[in-house]
């Protein structure tokens, strides 16, 4: 198999836009349209499967890495030991060749990509723009292949049917041989004068931006299926289907359980002992949090559907606000002295340890911690 890049005359270095100079030019010399040499139809053939693997920046790493577009070698029965069956059956029947001519317009693949959102997007929803460079139907000729003003000719070679016969001599005498027309490929027609803008692709890849609507509630690999936003087929050939799959990032203050946000909220020691009013930034707003006289460290305040709306469903799950009672680690004389006169009202000149109940300090972490990366 010959180098790619050898074929389409390119580094191995060069650049997106360098391999499609390089195929457009070496398509308008070689097009069987323009060039009907047998010889220029098979250069074409490779050229063209040349450009189809280096343009798509998946099935060239592969070629680049393992030498095949697929990223693995080839065998099996046509590549094998076995290939002189399938000779001999082409060779006869004309290989399970399609009768009548193919036609020029085939349909687009399907395309994945990936967008990564925000939390605060996948909680209220979002319209994400996606630029992304995909094969779109070409505006000079709007899929036809031809040049403006010129229309496919029938191939006065196979005289519209897309293959030939021809007689060859075998073992079993002389037979006749279907194979596919050379000169049209298969198509049945030729086209004379090639669209210039798109090498008589009927589409080229351009870089366009589309509108995706997230709807709240999605999360890290939530698939969106556009239909007919992929990528555009040869021959003006409809569209196939897009999927993006959401990746959402980390959140420095919430962080989502389920349908769930959990925040953390630190709370001085005097505001836990006296109990107090908050204010705390959420994404639907400034809320009122109520601290109530005594609160200990690992105490949660929930507040109810103020969490992440349900994908499939009505309602929203809470916001689960957790405290953290702060202990001044500096205080001046005078906070040392009002400190150690509140100790000797409440008797606690002399602090004692107290063991807690097991279960229920291992209840608290578990439901704390336990389900949360």
């Amino acid at each position: 198999m010959s180098n790619y890049y050898d074929v389409l005359g390119v580094a191995r270095e060069a650049s997106a836009e360098e391999i499609k100079k390089a195929y457009r030019k070496m398509a308008r010399k070689l097009h069987p349209d323009v060039n009907p040499g047998e010889d220029a139809a098979e250069q074409f053939k490779q050229v063209t499967r040349a450009y189809e693997v280096l343009s798509d920046p998946q099935k060239r790493q592969n070629y680049d890495t393992t030498g095949d577009e697929k990223g693995a070698p080839q065998g099996g029965f046509g590549g094998g030991g076995f290939g002189g069956f399938g000779d001999i059956f082409e060779q006869f029947f004309g290989g399970g060749a399609q009768q009548g001519p193919i036609s020029r317009t085939q349909p687009g693949r399907d395309a994945l990509i990936t967008a990564t959102i925000s939390l605060q997007d996948a909680v209220q929803g979002v319209v994400y723009p996606l630029d992304i460079e995909t094969a779109v139907t070409c505006q000079t000729c709007e899929g036809s292949c031809c040049q403006p003003g010129t229309h496919p000719e029938t191939c006065t070679n196979c005289q519209g049917r897309g293959q030939v016969q021809r007689p060859v001599r075998s073992m079993l005498g002389q037979m006749m041989s279907v194979e596919t027309c050379h000169i049209c490929r298969g198509y049945g027609n030729t086209i004379p004068n090639p669209c210039h803008e798109c090498s008589g692709q009927g589409r080229v890849r351009e870089r366009v931006t589309k509108q995706l609507k997230v709807p709240a509630g999605v999360a890290s690999g939530t698939r969106i299926h556009l239909g007919g936003q992929g990528e555009a087929g040869l021959g003006g050939g409809p569209n196939g289907d897009l999927y993006v799959e959401l990746e959402v990032r980390r959140h420095n203050v919430f962080e989502r359980e389920g349908n769930d946000l959990h925040a953390t909220m630190s709370v001085p020691m005097t505001a836990a002992t006296l109990g107090t009013d908050l204010k705390f930034d959420t994404f639907d707003g400034e809320q009122d949090i109520t601290i109530d006289p005594g609160t200990q460290s690992g105490q949660t305040v929930r507040l109810k559907e103020l969490g992440v709306p349900r994908l499939r469903g009505a309602g929203r799950g809470d916001l689960v606000i957790h405290l953290q009672v702060e202990t001044p680690t500096k205080v001046t004389d005078e906070q040392r002295e009002l400190i150690e006169q509140l100790a000797a009202l409440r008797g606690e000149e002399t602090a004692e340890g107290r063991l807690t109940d097991r279960g229920n300090v291992f209840t608290r972490l578990r439901d704390k911690f336990g389900q949360r990366g």
